[in-house]
């Protein structure tokens, strides 16, 4: 699964190339896909959800023991 961040960064990327061009309906095109990565983003949560090992304190990042 990609991360909220990416999805972000790319429909972001996707909407500065879809006001960059001169043609209308390929603008639409990428502003249609923005929204879909955006939305796809959107129920994500956000932050580092990564998992710690159990013996790691999670204060300071070192092991327990």
């Amino acid at each position: 699964m990609l991360g909220k961040t990416y999805l972000t960064k790319q429909a972001s990327l996707l909407v500065k190339f879809a006001k960059t061009t001169s043609d209308s309906e390929l603008s639409a095109k990428l502003m249609s896909k923005a929204a879909d990565l955006k939305s796809q983003a959107d129920p994500m949560p956000g932050g580092d959800h990564s998992l710690r090992a159990p013996d790691v304190d999670p204060d300071n990042g070192t092991g327990t023991a």
